[in-house]
């Protein structure tokens, strides 16, 4: 079975299983669920690093594998006009019931399938993100998105990516040798081929550089930076209000960490590609 197969299948899944209901309850109380993302949280203090909240107000915005919905959710509050595409069809029945449920300003607009087949009008976008989502595909299928991407992108567009941060082998390596919940050990041998035969992620090169090539390649700007250096060591601390504390205090220290240094050690990276060529 290929990549894109396990995907869809892996995702199908997870998706059927998200609790709506839920999500309507953070978006009608916006305002102290935002706050609490990107102040706690190591994905979504990245993802809107930058005052990135304020940038997306007005924009046309495609959001390239939005899974449960919830980012497409937000950035709709936030004003953007959102187009949002998953290769797994579940994605689409959530966005059917978060806009019959929630009061946006102007519905979500689910696009269904994989991004390569779909048909969509040139230089349409001010925006195209992806959060956690390009780590999904092999770097075949991320240049193909790329190429694609540029053409539905306005000239003075723009790309955010939000992905793992793999710039240290070391790390990479002491990594996988700590279990964490539904992926065991390199260590438990057996149950790491089993967990690595049904693992939907291709072995790809999640590095800095990597992104950077690709960004050079088809666009005039690239810039990447780092989030989640000192948060790496939050699972030292019992959970609880000293943890969100320490989690809190440390988004804002990681920024007077030389960028060498955070590169190596950050948990994610924010890439951002401007102007296609």
């Amino acid at each position: 079975m290929n990549i894109k197969a396990k995907n869809k299948i892996h995702y199908d899944n997870i998706y059927t299983n998200v609790n709506v209901d839920r999500i309507v309850e953070n978006i009608l109380d916006f305002d102290n669920f935002f706050e609490d993302l990107i102040t706690y949280h190591t994905s979504w203090v990245g993802f809107y690093k930058n005052n990135f909240k304020n940038y997306v107000k007005n924009k046309k915005v495609l959001e390239l594998g939005c899974g449960d919905c919830t980012n497409s959710a937000i950035l709709t509050k936030l004003g953007a006009e959102v187009y949002a595409n998953d290769i797994s069809s579940v994605s689409g029945k959530i966005i059917e019931t978060l806009n019959k449920r929630l009061n946006f300003h102007k519905n979500i607009t689910f696009i269904k399938g994989d991004f390569l087949n779909t048909d969509i009008e040139l230089n349409k976008f001010d925006l195209v993100i992806g959060k956690a989502f390009v780590h999904h595909l092999t770097h075949h299928e991320e240049e193909l998105f790329l190429k694609k991407i540029i053409k539905v992108l306005k000239p003075e567009g723009m790309v955010r990516y939000l992905e793992p941060c793999v710039n240290s082998k070391v790390l990479d390596e002491i990594r996988w040798l700590i279990p964490v919940p539904g992926r065991p050990s390199k260590l438990q041998t057996n149950k790491f081929k089993i967990w690595k035969k049904n693992d939907p992620h291709p072995d790809r090169d999640n590095s800095s550089n990597s992104y950077r090539a690709f960004g050079r390649k088809y666009f005039k700007e690239c810039h990447i930076s780092y989030v989640g250096s000192l948060v790496r060591f939050e699972r030292l601390i019992p959970s609880g209000k000293f943890r969100s504390f320490f989690k809190k205090y440390a988004f804002i220290l990681e920024k007077y960490i030389p960028n060498l240094i955070d590169s190596k050690v950050a948990r994610s990276q924010i890439i951002d590609y401007k102007f296609p060529v």
